[in-house]
């Protein structure tokens, strides 16, 4: 079932991309697609991992909140920048993930980096290293709403 979901996303993404629904543009889509999922199951990477469908369900409510974070993150840096006095206060913190899949930890950290003012710049086990451009961006990771609402996008919570 995996496959053909694969299959279906890769599809969808082509035609996105592509724009022009011509029956070539589709054939060589159709053609296309059927390849990489051929190659995805011989390499193994068609996989929870690989493509992680048990956590779309999440989605719908993770990826608006993980927006409106960047979006006030990004305020609050603009305002840092554009401040005479650039008032930072550059931190290092560990923070202890919660999730259980790779997949997980993997959204974790990529949902911090996207995040402007902080990156993730090393994990082990289930820490993550992340600098924050200001103390307060540090607090609010360790405060865990991020690490939490990333736990229940991967359906652990």
């Amino acid at each position: 079932m995996r496959v053909v979901s694969l299959a279906g996303f890769l599809m969808v993404f082509w035609l996105a991309l592509s724009g022009h629904y011509t029956a070539w543009l589709i054939g060589m889509g159709v053609v296309s697609t059927l390849a990489v999922v051929y190659v995805a199951r011989r390499m193994g990477v068609a996989d929870m991992e690989g493509h992680p469908v048990q956590m779309l369900p999440g989605a719908p409510l993770y990826f608006p909140w993980l927006a409106k974070e960047i979006a006030l993150s990004a305020w609050r840096v603009t305002r840092i920048i554009l401040n005479p006095r650039l008032p930072i206060s550059p931190t290092m913190t560990v923070v202890t993930a919660g999730q259980k899949t790779t997949a997980g930890m993997a959204t974790y950290a990529n949902s911090i980096t996207l995040t402007p003012g902080t990156i993730t710049v090393g994990a082990s086990g289930d820490q993550l290293t992340v600098h924050a451009l200001v103390s307060e961006n540090a607090s609010e990771l360790e405060a865990g709403e991020m690490d939490a609402r990333v736990t229940r996008f991967e359906g652990h919570a």
